[in-house]
């Protein structure tokens, strides 16, 4: 037994060998030169998010010795993220202002006039509201449309009827939906309207799969008791087919209004316009003429859930939100430190807000004088399961408010969810599908298009609690594919794209701040702007304490762990990816860099792709490399070439070496959470350039090589 142990090992010595020398044999990575895929300026494109925060946490992070470390990791320029309308609130980003309702409720406008400086924001969440459950954050607030009660309602936005958008309301359907969650015995549906109520409607069920996640898999089939011309208000129960049918999902398609004013009167005609339900049963009616109930009715997230076109922005003083999440004031953003001085990015609330407060936001911004780079209008409508051409209709209403305050205003959106392919909603008339294709139409029929100063969307890749190493092979192709997606659906190549949102993962989990965030993180930057995209901005900004994410496992989102005082403990893996990109692979300030595609032959037996590269021509005539190892266990010597389509050039006299990876860090979890050792520093050195010079690129790592081409 002994001498087979030894030949084992001696074999697997020998096949050790074998795979070594074939990992360590040179390969290559070759830059074209002779075409300029992108330019960029990184104090533009290389920028940072700020977030909604737990109450009290914003004034424990804008301490000098915070904002500094912060700032070390590079990132320019900030955005300013909008998170209220993710929990179907309102956003107060002035605590100072008037209520349309003299008696102190209603539509409130944020006040433009300069006092105190403002320091914090709050929402308020919305009393009309028609969800369950968005697509942002669960677990907070419920529908009025099952909660039982029958003096609560749900109301459409009353921005999307005729007085406001000047078309047929007809155009713009609103709706509500009912998900039995699998399918039950219907044949009867009991609608307890409230003012104003829907004088034409259908009622409908989906022939498919899941209508909110599968917009394509099904259609809608009106019953054939479903249809109604001239609906009279008060409790209306509609036997829908003679004998009941297996349905789950049920949708009231509404295209006339009564125009009937809601229970806050007649003064606001916004008071009036839309449409209105007190709640919804849905089930069998008998012989006899008994209903049989199949809705579950409370005032929670148990309750038969519900789905919306739109919620009305109504909400009063008794509606802000009970925690106080802290929508930083935009005061303290600004005077904090994290902007650098530079233009920030900002937005305003468009689909649960108004569009005199957004208006109202900007002059004050401008009066102020803080500088204004770019205004994102709403947040995540794809996610708030918003038709394109409901939310086309409120930027296009936006827009022109706030371009009356200040006609120069740079506007875009729509700020989609982190979405890797592209978005899919029900067939319009043309059987048009694509919710980007027909948002881009809506502004070119209405001559709008010049509205459209930038697009944006999120990017959150890969599924919680469903990564592994192979998952970074994925990330090249995931962005330049989503921009294709985007250029192919109508946005016009001089539209610049930005992603204005992005990490790993839309839960955070160890990947965050294993090794394997800060290789995902250098892929994903060079990667999309190789593509053509134009800015990023990482997320999040500012430390926050470890969470628990997938599967118990700690994590977070951002380059530093902190205590539960938010004093930063140690950095984490992204950060020193971060510095790799901001401070070595590019230079740092306001002059344009040339961005050249690069390929490499690096590349396991699946044919999976092991070695990435991104190359950039500095300002201070520095070719710069940002060349990316994901094989996890292996190095890899690489040549490098830069090639014209002529003969090759190399790297001259000596090249700058700075690596991050595995052999720099590495992260431990344990029962407090986790940390990191080693945490770095990055690994220096010079290496000698030259037509046969190789780099050794150490497994699981970054390394950015940089130096002066040598003349032909």
């Amino acid at each position: 037994m002994a001498a087979m142990r030894k030949l084992y090992w001696a074999e697997l010595c020998v096949i050790s060998t074998f795979v070594f020398s074939i990992v360590s044999s040179a390969q290559t990575i070759r830059v074209d030169t002779g075409h300029v895929a992108n330019t960029f300026v990184p104090a533009q494109a290389l920028g940072a998010g700020i977030d909604r925060l737990p109450a009290g946490a914003i004034d424990k992070l804008v301490n000098p010795e915070t904002v500094k470390q912060v700032l070390s990791a590079g990132w320019q320029t900030v955005t300013y993220r909008q998170n209220t309308e993710l929990y179907i609130e309102d956003w107060h980003w002035n605590p100072q202002g008037t209520w349309s309702d003299p008696s102190g409720k209603g539509y409130f406008t944020g006040s433009s006039n300069l006092g105190e400086p403002i320091r914090h924001s709050y929402g308020y969440l919305l009393p009309h509201r028609g969800y369950t459950r968005n697509d942002g954050v669960e677990g907070v607030g419920y529908s009025r449309l099952t909660d039982g009660d029958p003096n609560s309602y749900w109301k459409s936005n009353p921005y999307l009827a005729k007085p406001f958008t000047g078309e047929e309301d007809s155009n713009y359907p609103q709706w509500v939906i009912l998900d039995l969650t699998n399918p039950q015995p219907v044949n009867a549906i009991r609608i307890h309207w409230a003012e104003p109520y829907a004088r034409k409607y259908v009622v409908q069920y989906w022939n498919g799969d899941d209508p909110i996640k599968q917009a394509t898999r099904g259609v809608w089939q009106t019953f054939p008791g479903g249809a109604v011309t001239s609906g009279k208000g008060g409790v209306v129960t509609l036997q829908l087919t003679s004998a009941p049918m297996p349905i789950q999902f049920v949708r009231i398609w509404m295209t006339e209004s009564s125009n009937t004013c809601d229970t806050h009167g007649s003064a606001d005609k916004r008071n009036c316009l839309g449409y209105g339900i007190n709640e919804l049963y849905l089930g069998t009616v008998g012989g006899a003429g008994e209903f049989h109930d199949l809705i579950r009715h409370t005032p929670e997230q148990d309750q038969t859930t519900t789905y919306c076109s739109s919620i009305d922005p109504w909400h009063e003083p008794a509606n802000l939100d009970p925690k106080q999440r802290d929508q930083v004031g935009l005061d303290l953003f600004y005077s904090s430190g994290y902007t650098r001085g530079l233009p920030a990015m900002v937005p305003v609330s468009v689909v649960y807000g108004i569009p005199e407060d957004a208006a109202a936001e900007i002059d004050y911004l401008n009066k102020r004088g803080y500088p204004i780079s770019y205004i994102e209008m709403g947040e995540e409508p794809d996610g708030q399961f918003m038709l394109p051409e409901d939310y086309a209709a409120l930027y296009l209403q936006f827009a022109a408010a706030i371009h009356k305050v200040d006609p120069k205003a740079k506007l875009g959106g729509p700020v989609f969810t982190g979405v890797n392919k592209d978005i899919e909603v029900w067939p319009d008339t043309q059987g048009r599908t694509s919710w980007t294709g027909r948002f881009i139409d809506y502004l070119k029929a209405h001559g709008r298009l010049q509205d459209l100063a930038f697009f944006s969307f999120e990017h959150y890749p890969f599924e919680p609690c469903k990564s592994n190493w192979g998952k970074l092979y994925e990330e090249p192709e995931l962005v330049s594919h989503i921009v294709d997606v985007w250029h192919e659906d109508g946005v016009p190549k001089e539209v610049p794209l930005f992603i204005t949102e992005s990490n790993l993962s839309w839960v955070d989990s160890e990947a965050f701040v294993d090794v394997f965030g800060a290789l995902w993180l250098g892929d994903y930057v060079g990667s999309f702007l190789t593509a053509g995209g134009d800015a990023i901005y990482y997320f999040h900004y500012v430390p926050l304490g470890l969470g628990r994410g997938c599967n118990g496992s700690s994590g977070t989102f951002g380059m530093f762990s902190a205590n539960k005082d938010l004093q930063i403990q140690q950095p984490l893996s992204q950060y020193f990816a971060s510095q790799l990109i901001n401070l070595e692979w590019v230079q740092p300030g306001n002059a344009e860099h040339k961005l050249y595609a690069a390929s490499s032959d690096v590349k396991d037996p699946a044919e999976h792709v092991l070695v990435t590269a991104y190359a950039v021509l500095r300002p201070d005539g520095q070719w710069s490399l940002m060349v990316v190892n994901r094989d996890q266990l292996n190095a890899h010597k690489v040549k490098i070439e830069f090639n014209d389509g002529r003969s090759p050039s190399y790297f001259s006299a000596q090249v700058a070496r700075i690596t991050f990876g595995s052999e720099q860090y590495q992260w431990h979890p344990d029962e407090k959470g986790g940390h990191a050792d080693p945490d770095g520093p990055v690994a220096r050195s010079n290496v000698a350039g030259g037509q046969g010079s190789v780099y050794t690129l150490p497994q699981a790592s970054i390394t950015v090589l940089r130096g002066k081409i040598a003349p032909r």
